[in-house]
């Protein structure tokens, strides 16, 4: 084994790249709603991040890794895959779950006193809400494709899935990584114009 891609991997890679430019999903939506500049700096730090905690997670269980018999398994720890492929209603639950995120999020960030214009937030317990909601979504929309709702979290796990050397492991299941991104560039799109539209 090698730490070398192989060529599709590498493409994969630079098609990535040119998707987080335009920073697909949640960040998406911070590109829509709020500035460009800020959605492609956290859609570059949340595929960066991902890529990294899944290099950690790889070395810390590397062992396990190279002794589970079963692939799908393997790719399961690093992305989602659906319960039942069928691609319409995969991407309809994609676009589904990033859109309660990214709708309810811009609620729970952005709340002021509309008279004075005062902001109104949570300090430092801020994350907690959203931490529930990704929960709640998780336990109600969860079941169909495991959730992605933010391309990072699928894609750059994906491809350092593609990268990383395991025993016996097989394909990163490339012909289904297009839905997690795909839905929520979506929903994000959608919730991003709905909260402008409201606002």
């Amino acid at each position: 084994m090698t730490f070398l891609p192989e060529t599709s991997t590498l493409l994969t890679y630079s098609l990535a790249c040119l998707v987080l430019f335009i920073t697909p999903g949640p960040d998406m939506s911070l590109f829509l709603a709020k500035t460009m500049a800020g959605g492609r700096r956290a859609g570059i730090a949340s595929m960066l991040g991902a890529m990294a905690g899944t290099f950690l997670v790889w070395l810390m269980y590397r062992d396990h890794f190279n002794r589970t018999t079963d692939p799908g398994l393997q790719l399961a720890a690093f992305s989602t895959r659906p319960s039942i492929r069928d691609t319409i209603p995969n991407i309809i639950s994609e676009v589904i779950g990033t859109f309660v995120l990214v709708f309810t999020v811009f609620y729970i960030t952005g709340a002021e006193i509309p008279d004075s214009r005062t902001k109104i937030g949570l300090g430092s317990i801020g994350a907690l809400p959203v931490a529930f909601l990704v929960w709640s979504i998780g336990l109600s929309l969860g079941g169909t494709t495991g959730y992605a709702i933010n391309p990072a979290r699928d894609l750059g796990p994906r491809i350092m899935h593609s990268m990383l050397p395991m025993k016996g492991k097989s394909g990163s299941d490339w012909s289904y990584s297009w839905i997690p991104v795909l839905g929520p560039f979506i929903g994000g799109t959608l919730a991003a114009v709905l909260y402008l539209v409201f606002k």
